[in-house]
């Protein structure tokens, strides 16, 4: 921090102004420096001194969470001699600040549990707590506190304390479980109507029990799962109670999936849930949403728990299937909300019966499947009053996403073809009103593409039926009917008549397709060029985006067979909207979601016509180019890769596409090399790569051979540490392409001069690529990325083993032994373990495999 350490008075006076400034930019500004503060060696000190000074809320809060927060991610800047002085500093400041604000006393736990996780030398944390404060009433809710947030922290993303020590502490925690359990049956006695603390109780126990390292026959009978299941009876429990309650009862439930194991305990969480039935009618009845929302996660995570046995041994023992009646009794409550919380069993026990594919079995289940598809087509009806097409990004539109992907999901318990046939008599009998009619075809929809279309009459009567809908129908109704014919692809490949308009066009004679193709896009041009019009004169912008979209289906649809020698007959209708899309492209070129329409129009007209789009290919580089220097957006880089990957292996077009690559590329970097630069632009990433991965793939030497190559390999390895699904992914796939290319003799004329030009690269940036990916993979990536990651390591070992064994022993050299708290992160034998597992791999899955346990070791 500039300046050297401030005053106390400045930092309270920061504070004040960062929760009572009237004015915005003031709180920015008083933000910005605390943040700073925050980062600052200053913050341990100030700290400390802000707890002891004890002025108010805001001031005592703000140091509690940057006491949290150093302790999380900044623990290795004390000194080992300080870790006890700063325990007994927190455990005195909770003590005294205990009745200011809960809030604080959550961040102030939150660090004292931090910090017991992280201090090697504090030995039995859990016990010398208890020892100190389970005497003292007082100490009694921040002493439970404590011990909530301690199991929740072991598993912290941001603590990243490594498996030795984690399993140490589970070890640690485990032994002393009965002692925490003990004392909280204690303080639920002696609560009598104290309801907070019992939620305190409550939410303790549900930690210690996501940890699974309570005893399962010392819980089977311990008195505090009466007392739970006594409070979730009662009618007269309060909101908060009642969830604390069943988070608990889900949390007890989750923790005892492996039923065969947890026998004892299992037996009475299933009688205790199984007698929560009455309460849950005594909530519909007075309409206690929250309520009938917590008995419906109850009865879910009972049948999730249980899935195995009920599959096994269907209505026996503690397959018992009344389980299930308790979700279809939810499913029958008028919110959708409700039903949604079973989803995710209902998918799990459609997996399970697909895989053991056992008649019988299914026969038994079909029932409940049926009962659940009915409630689910009554949960989709739109209200009676909605005006125009369903939405699909609202809270209801992604929940009828949801339910259309479980009926797919369980649908061949019932019968695909039984279902539809069923759902469309219900249509052709009766003459329901329109949101029952239009739910009914949603789930049809739903179902359609998994019916047999050969020689079936009832899809073709469907078929025609919507064709000839009156004009009249409501719009839902036309809407959901087309997306019901676009789900019987099949069906209109063997009714023709039905088609739609670029299809068709496909099929023409290649003499009529210009022509008619011509007329089909002559309607968007000419809006297009209106608009132009129109702007010019009033100086205003109006959005194409619908004309563009137009003509990006027309593209995208329009695919005839067009043999060698044959000019493609879409060629002359491109190169003449060529200057109107240019027109609009220039017209628009601040504006992203305008640019990006513009260049997927051009993507689809490119694909349309492949080679036969070359005269194309300059004035559209030309203005890529001219338009991203000033404003890069990233879709010119994606409609860049496509250009590559059309022309890339055309000898007389890889000069161009090159110098295309290398003027993109400069105002890139400028971008990413900003603060931040590689978080702020994923897509930026995400799209150079794959412009980077196609030049790769199509024209690998020309790329080699080139100076640009240098500045893209070191971008990669920069961006190797971006935890962004899509970016990360583009990045390792051109790093594993590339070295790739001096792997694979594929017997072309140019393999030796890859080989040559791969260990160059290697050479100079081999060892530097190595030691990124293995720093990235344990101290920044998710553990999803790790196949990603393997993939490359595999590539580079594969090209020069004897090498690769140096670098990576060089790079596991570099690695923390300890942890800043004086634990053993990893001990020797397990970084040489893991170099013997990656360097004696015979496939990849083994070195991704190891990379996945060496890992733990630091997350």
């Amino acid at each position: 921090m500039e300046g050297g350490k401030p005053t106390l008075p400045l930092v309270y006076q920061a504070v004040q102004a960062l929760y009572h400034d009237p004015d915005p930019a003031g709180k920015e500004r008083a933000s910005v420096w605390l943040g700073e503060l925050q980062r600052s060696m200053y913050a341990w000190e100030i700290s400390d001194q802000l707890l002891q000074m004890k002025q108010d809320v805001e001031s005592c809060y703000f140091a509690a969470q940057t006491m949290k927060m150093k302790i999380q991610t900044s623990f290795y800047e004390l000194p080992p001699e300080t870790h006890t002085a700063l325990r007994d500093s927190l455990l005195s400041h909770i003590q005294n600040l205990k009745d200011l604000s809960p809030i604080i006393v959550t961040q102030l736990a939150l660090a004292i549990a931090d910090l017991a996780l992280q201090m090697a030398s504090w030995k039995g944390c859990v016990h010398t707590l208890i020892e100190k404060y389970s005497n003292d009433v007082s100490s009694m809710p921040f002493l439970i506190e404590i011990l909530t947030v301690l199991p929740e922290e072991v598993h912290s993303r941001s603590l990243r304390i490594g498996a030795n020590r984690r399993s140490e502490i589970i070890e640690d925690l485990a032994y002393y479980s009965t002692t925490v359990v003990t004392l909280l049956v204690t303080c639920a006695e002696k609560s009598g109507h104290d309801e907070k603390m019992l939620i305190k109780v409550f939410r303790c126990l549900g930690s210690w029990f996501n940890l699974g390292v309570l005893d399962n026959n010392f819980m089977a009978n311990n008195q505090l799962l009466m007392i739970l299941f006594q409070v979730l009876q009662r009618d007269e429990t309060s909101t908060n109670l009642h969830e604390a309650a069943s988070d608990c009862v889900c949390s007890a439930l989750y923790a005892i999936e492996n039923v065969a194991v947890h026998m004892s305990l299992a037996m009475q969480l299933f009688q205790g849930v199984l007698s929560l039935e009455t309460a849950y009618h005594m909530a519909v009845a007075r309409e206690d949403l929250d309520k009938v929302l917590n008995y419906c996660r109850i009865f879910t995570e009972l049948c999730e728990t249980f899935l195995e046995m009920t599959v096994r041994t269907p209505g026996q023992g503690m397959g018992d299937l009344r389980i299930l009646e308790l979700l279809l009794i939810c499913a029958g409550h008028p919110q959708y909300e409700v039903v949604e919380i079973s989803f995710n069993f209902w998918y799990r026990l459609g997996e399970h019966l697909y895989k053991m594919n056992d008649p019988a079995i299914h026969r038994v289940f079909k029932p409940y499947i049926q009962r659940l598809l009915h409630s689910l087509a009554r949960h989709c009806q739109l209200d009676p009053d909605h005006e125009g097409v369903p939405e699909d990004t609202d809270d209801f539109g992604e929940f009828r996403m949801r339910v259309s992907d479980l009926v797919k999901d369980v649908i061949f318990l019932v019968g695909s073809m039984e279902c539809f046939s069923q759902l469309y008599s219900t249509l052709k009998e009766g003459n329901p009103p329109w949101e029952v009619t239009e739910a009914v075809l949603f789930i049809m929809a739903s179902i359609a593409k998994s019916i047999d279309p050969e020689n079936n009459p009832t899809l073709t009567e469907v078929l025609e039926q919507v064709v000839l809908l009156p004009e009249t129908v409501h719009l839902a109704v036309r809407y959901t009917s087309i997306e019901l014919v676009g789900e019987m692809s099949e069906v209109i490949d063997r009714n023709p008549c039905m088609l739609g308009t670029a299809l068709v066009l496909a099929r023409l004679p290649l003499e009529k397709i210009a022509e008619c193709l011509n007329d089909l896009c002559a309607v968007q041009v000419m809006a297009l060029r209106k608009l132009l019009a129109q702007d010019s004169s009033s100086g205003k912008s109006s959005d194409p985006t619908v004309w563009l979209d137009r003509l990006a289906v027309i593209f995208r649809h329009t695919n005839p067979i067009v043999e060698n020698g044959q000019t493609h007959p879409c060629q002359t209708v491109i190169q003449e909207i060529w200057p109107v899309m240019s027109e609009t492209l220039n017209a628009h070129q601040n504006d992203n979601r305008i640019v990006e329409r513009c260049c997927r129009c051009l993507r689809f007209a490119v694909r349309c016509v492949g080679k036969g789009s070359a005269c194309l290919l300059q004035p559209l580089v030309t203005q890529m180019v001219s338009v991203y220097q000033v404003y890069p957006h990233s879709c010119f880089l994606y409609l860049g890769s496509i250009l590559v990957d059309e022309y890339g292996m055309e000898e007389g077009c890889r000069q161009g596409l090159l110098d295309m690559l290398q003027a993109l590329c400069m105002p890139t970097f400028q971008l990413l090399e900003q603060p931040n630069g590689l978080r702020n632009h994923p897509d930026t990433v995400d799209d150079l790569f794959r412009l980077a991965t196609r030049f790769v793939q199509r024209s690998p030497v020309t790329l080699l051979n080139s100076s640009i190559i240098v500045h893209i390999i070191q971008c990669a390895i920069a961006s190797t540490t971006l935890d962004h699904r899509d970016a990360n992914c583009s990045v390792m796939k051109f790093i594993r392409d590339l070295i790739h290319t001096g792997v694979t003799n594929d017997h072309e004329d140019d393999f030796e001069a890859r080989k040559g030009l791969i260990g160059q690269v290697m050479e100079q940036h081999g060892q530097q690529l190595v030691t990124q990916l293995i720093n990235t993979c344990c101290f920044c990536l998710p553990p999803y990325t790790l196949p990603d990651v393997a993939e490359v390591l595999w590539e580079i070992m594969v090209f020069d083993r004897p090498t690769f064994c140096r670098w990576l022993e060089t790079a596991l050299k570099g690695l923390p032994k300890e942890t800043a708290g004086g634990a053993v992160t990893v001990t020797h034998k397990q970084l040489t373990d893991f170099h013997k597992q990656v360097t004696s791999a015979e496939e990849c899955k083994q070195v991704c495999w190891a990379i996945r346990e060496f890992t733990r070791l630091y997350r």
